[in-house]
């Protein structure tokens, strides 16, 4: 009889982009805990219609591992911990702890990623169909939230304190692009540290490096730095 260990499970298979936001959330995860997957770059037709067939909303990243599809990047970093656990804990055990990681989570995807997101998609638009108004509004919710992230951050070095969370996995991404997006101005200089030292992440860093083939495809041009 052959051992039930002696073929190994397959790996969890990342559809994801290098370039996309969300898809650096995931990697910086699996890169913090050196957590072995097979990455299916998603580039060409046949690699659209197979996550189609996945997941009919056609959003990534995407998560398959096993029998399990796991969308959204806060989950599958969720389904990551639970089922590929590693040395680094990006959700807290303690309830509390956790709960504020989770919150913080909330603010980085809510507060910074959609309203940067939202000025880049408008200059996708054709001219005529731009919406200055609602590009207007989402520079000035940046700049809320990057007063609030200026207060919250003082004496902090990750956003929930001295461990690097699953919060600090989406700001990495989302504060990288805002600050090209709309720049994170000197009034801000606890923000512009935590971005440089998210900068200075391994895990961060590498999903960076990957990403760097494709920033001529940056609708408001690429800043020479970073």
């Amino acid at each position: 009889m052959v051992p039930a260990d002696a073929f190994p499970a397959p790996l969890p298979r990342l559809h994801a982009h290098p370039f996309s936001s969300y898809c650096q959330k995931v990697l910086v995860a699996l890169y913090e805990n050196h957590t072995p997957f097979e990455f299916r770059l998603l580039e060409t037709e046949q690699s659209l219609r197979e996550l189609e067939t996945l997941w009919p909303m056609k959003r990534f990243p995407l998560l398959v591992d096993g029998d399990q599809v796991v969308i959204e990047a806060s989950c599958i970093i969720e389904h990551l911990q639970l089922f590929h656990p590693g040395p680094v804990e990006l959700i807290p055990a303690d309830p509390k702890a956790a709960l504020e990681v989770r919150t913080l989570d909330r603010f980085f995807d809510n507060y910074v990623s959609t309203p940067q997101q939202k000025i880049v998609f408008d200059r996708l638009r054709p001219e005529d169909s731009r919406d200055p108004h609602g590009v207007g509004e989402a520079r000035r919710m940046l700049e809320v939230s990057y007063a609030w992230l200026e207060r919250h951050m003082a004496g902090r070095e990750w956003a929930a304190g001295t461990r690097f969370t699953l919060a600090d996995c989406g700001a990495a991404p989302f504060l990288f692009y805002a600050d090209w997006t709309h720049p994170i101005g000197d009034a801000y200089p606890a923000v512009r540290a935590y971005r440089q030292r998210l900068l200075a992440r391994p895990s961060f860093s590498r999903a960076v490096d990957e990403a760097r083939p494709y920033r001529g495809y940056f609708p408001l041009g690429t800043p020479d730095r970073d």
